[in-house]
């Protein structure tokens, strides 16, 4: 009886070792995954914060394109006056060169009748 009261508790003894073992290993690998999950907590947040630039930059960028649509819209619109401005004026110089072409007729005619009268 002695005998296995003996062999019982070395027996208990290496089971007690292994869980033991089971339980340190347990242990590191509950520290792993911890470890793990913090780091990947860090590359998340990380990331976050790039989107968040991103998204930051996409906003000032489509405010700058608004900007950007609105001065070009001006701006067409002061070359379509400015078109029509150079319009007029060379419909004003044709008309002039007309009358100039008109008036050095006259003068033409003008001329030899005073000369010869």
């Amino acid at each position: 009886l002695q005998r296995q009261a003996e062999q019982t508790c070395r027996q208990l003894v290496r089971t007690q070792e292994e869980h033991e073992q089971l339980l340190q290993a347990a242990v590191e690998q509950a520290e792993r995954l911890e470890q793990s999950l913090r780091n990947a907590e860090a590359v998340l947040a990380e990331r976050a914060a790039q989107l968040r630039d991103a998204q930051a930059q996409l906003s000032r960028n489509k405010q700058l394109i608004e900007e950007l649509r609105g001065e070009n819209r001006r701006f067409a619109m002061a070359l379509q006056a400015a078109e029509l401005k150079q319009k007029s004026m060379e419909e004003k110089n044709q008309l002039l060169e007309e009358q100039a072409s008109a008036l050095k007729h006259l003068i033409g005619k003008i001329t030899p009748a005073s000369l010869s009268g």
